[in-house]
């Protein structure tokens, strides 16, 4: 999903990257782990995490289970398009 989104938008290729391989070898516990990391990731109902991706041109959401150390993404992109979707419900 991520490689599929950076394909159509370039600009977000290295940002996406970083943060998965930050993402991936987190292993953060509480939201507090991800708020640690980061300041700007707003948590939402349903175990939802929307991040800033590239200085708020882009947002991901995930869902999160904390105990499972998983992630699952639940969407990509643009500021635009982040705004026409309800974030604790996709």
């Amino acid at each position: 999903m991520l490689r599929e989104f950076w394909e159509r938008h370039p600009r977000a290729e290295v940002p996406l990257r970083a943060w998965y391989a930050e993402a991936s070898n987190a292993g953060w516990k509480t939201p507090a782990d991800v708020k640690a990391a980061h300041r700007n990731a707003s948590f939402l109902a349903n175990n939802r995490i929307v991040f800033n991706i590239k200085g708020n041109d882009f947002r991901l959401v995930v869902a999160v289970r904390y105990t499972q150390d998983l992630m699952f993404i639940r969407f990509i992109g643009t500021h635009a398009e982040y705004n026409r979707i309800d974030a604790s419900k996709i």
